[in-house]
C-alpha cells in the first residue's frame, strides 16, 4: 500500500495526470476509502484471475477516456488504444512509439516518428 499512497501523493501534487495502479483485489475497500476521502476520482477494474484488480484514478477527462478503451483486459487491447493508455499514463513517448511498432509487427521504430526525431 506504500506504493498507492506514493501514487496518490505523486497524484496531488501533479506530477501525473493519471495512474494504474494493480494490486490484490483484498485492499480494494482500503484503496475506494483513501482515494474518496482524498477527493480523487476513480475506476476499478478486475483482472481475469479474480485475485487483482486495476485501479486507474486522475482527472475525470482521463477516466473518461479510459472507459470507453479498456473494456476488456489489457493484454487484449489493440496497439492504438495501448499506445493511448501509455501517453494518458505519462509513459515515455519514444518508448510508447517503439512498443507501438513492435505490435504492429515491425522490430524497430523506422525513425519516422515526430517524438523520437
Amino acid at each position: 500500500m506504500k506504493v498507492l499512497m506514493n501514487h496518490i501523493y505523486e497524484y496531488k501534487k501533479g506530477v501525473r495526470r493519471m495512474v494504474l495502479f494493480t494490486c490484490n483485489s483484498r485492499y480494494e475497500q482500503f484503496a475506494r476509502k483513501r482515494l474518496e476521502h482524498q477527493g480523487i476520482d476513480y475506476l476499478i477494474q478486475p483482472v481475469g484471475d479474480g485475485r487483482s484488480m486495476n485501479l486507474f484514478f486522475g482527472r475525470q477527462e482521463c477516466l473518461d477516456a479510459i472507459r470507453l478503451m479498456v473494456n476488456r483486459p489489457l493484454n487484449q487491447l489493440s496497439p492504438e488504444e495501448d499506445f493511448m493508455l501509455g501517453a494518458l499514463l505519462g509513459y515515455d513517448i519514444c518508448a510508447q512509439c517503439e512498443r507501438y511498432c513492435r505490435r504492429k509487427g515491425r522490430m524497430e521504430c523506422d525513425g519516422h516518428c515526430p517524438h523520437c526525431n
